[in-house]
């Protein structure tokens, strides 16, 4: 039985969804797998948005401890290089990413999560890195992707006491953008990504490109890389097309060229 599923929403959404509700979909050897699988997948697709979500109850619990305790000292540093692999092809994806937190996302479930470009969570969400509880440390870029959304005394002050936060805690302290009632969930974050879709491929991933390293470089010269990503679209079809349709008072059809 496939523990992750690509699905097709709309015509450029493309929609991940863990499927190991019996587990809290907790991230498996399998299902590492197959969601670094299904993120290749999407990434050569036609998909200019992704979502991702869990089954049931939970968006991702973590690592699966059961598997874990039988692991060897070493195997347990290929699964933590495998999943630092995955959540960085998640990250470097071209396109926009939503993680749509539909209920429990601790340790490496919220990591894939800070992994994504945008976060949704549903009122019953609970989210932390809580590692620290089990005598270990986030591995899975936690420590990093955590300080650099909610600064660095806030992911200390989780980090270090191993805090579950409910959505609104974590909407009120920047983690997650909006918080909506579990039944609205899934469709709000769908239509985010098709409201991303609708834009130009070409100029939304050069955005992207812009604020990520944009964020690491200081201010002058994130200006000027922010100035080399929009030479990118300058040549574009896309964008004499928008200009096309404004002179003609229609909406843009964008290809991606």
């Amino acid at each position: 039985m496939n523990t992750v599923t690509l699905q097709t929403h709309h015509t450029y959404v493309a929609l991940i969804e863990l499927n190991r509700p019996e587990a809290k979909n907790a991230i498996s050897i399998q299902l590492l797998e197959e969601l670094r699988a299904k993120i290749e997948e999407a990434k050569t697709s036609s998909a200019r948005a992704l979502v991702i979500i869990g089954t049931g109850d939970a968006f991702c619990s973590g690592a699966d401890l059961k598997e874990r305790k039988s692991m060897s000292d070493i195997e347990v540093k290929k699964f933590l290089k495998d999943i630092n692999i995955c959540f960085s092809e998640l990250a470097n994806l071209p396109i926009p990413t939503i993680a749509a937190v539909n209920g429990f996302a601790f340790g490496g479930g919220l990591e894939m999560a800070l992994s994504c470009d945008i976060r949704y969570a549903s009122e019953s969400a609970q989210m932390g890195l809580t590692e620290t509880k089990l005598g270990i440390i986030p591995g899975a870029g936690g420590t990093q992707r955590l300080s650099r959304i909610v600064g660095e005394s806030t992911a200390k002050e989780w980090i270090f006491s191993g805090r579950k936060l409910s959505g609104k805690e974590a909407m009120a302290r920047g983690l997650v953008s909006q918080v909506f009632e579990s039944d609205y969930l899934r469709e709000s974050s769908l239509a985010l990504a098709r409201e991303i879709s609708e834009s130009a491929p070409i100029a939304v991933s050069a955005a992207k490109k812009a604020i990520v390293r944009g964020m690491e470089l200081p201010i002058e010269s994130a200006l000027e890389w922010e100035r080399l990503c929009y030479f990118e679209t300058i040549g574009t079809k896309d964008r004499i097309e928008a200009l096309q349709a404004f002179a003609e008072k229609r909406k843009p059809n964008f290809k991606g060229e």
